[in-house]
């Protein structure tokens, strides 16, 4: 397994947009309102990876997971981060998160923040067995109910060696 960053080098737009697709798969008929993933193209994505800092595993040639990061004023953001259902309950996600720590690092950042929807218990408490606390409550455009949660994670402060 490699987890690479992507560059202008990457080509596989069409197999990255299958893989988030797959991963979110469950989400339809779930969540309210439909994911984002769902309006997404190779072409979004292309674009998403010049404007973010964004990640793919691969697994003997095969996209298996992903993230994309976005600098915020006090935190890094983690965003469609997605692995392949054949690949989930092995690790990919938490390496991942790793990824997204030491970027966070690097920036200077001192957290982690990602929204999940409200209808995704399970993730919840993954996020939650990872470090992430939730953080608000909050609902799409249009809705009077909350629809998602705002998760942060608060990193350990670095360390400067004299």
């Amino acid at each position: 397994m490699t987890i690479i960053r992507l560059d202008a080098s990457f080509t596989r737009w069409d197999e990255l947009l299958a893989l988030i697709l797959t991963a979110f798969a469950s989400m339809n008929g779930r969540i309210d309102p439909p994911s984002s993933a769902l309006s997404l193209t190779a072409e979004a994505l292309a674009a998403k990876a010049e404007a973010e800092i964004g990640h793919v595993a691969i697994d003997n040639g095969r996209l298996t997971g992903c993230l994309f990061l976005r600098p915020e004023a006090d935190c890094l953001y983690v965003g469609k981060l997605a692995v392949l259902p054949s690949a989930q309950g092995k690790g990919l996600g938490r390496r991942l998160l790793d990824i997204a720590e030491e970027t966070a690092s690097a920036l200077g950042l001192p957290a982690l923040r990602l929204e999940t929807r409200i209808e995704l218990t399970d993730n919840h408490a993954v996020f939650a067995a990872w470090g992430f606390s939730r953080t608000a409550e909050k609902a799409h455009p249009g809705f009077a109910r909350t629809t998602f949660i705002e998760m942060r994670k608060v990193l350990a402060p670095q360390i400067n060696p004299a």
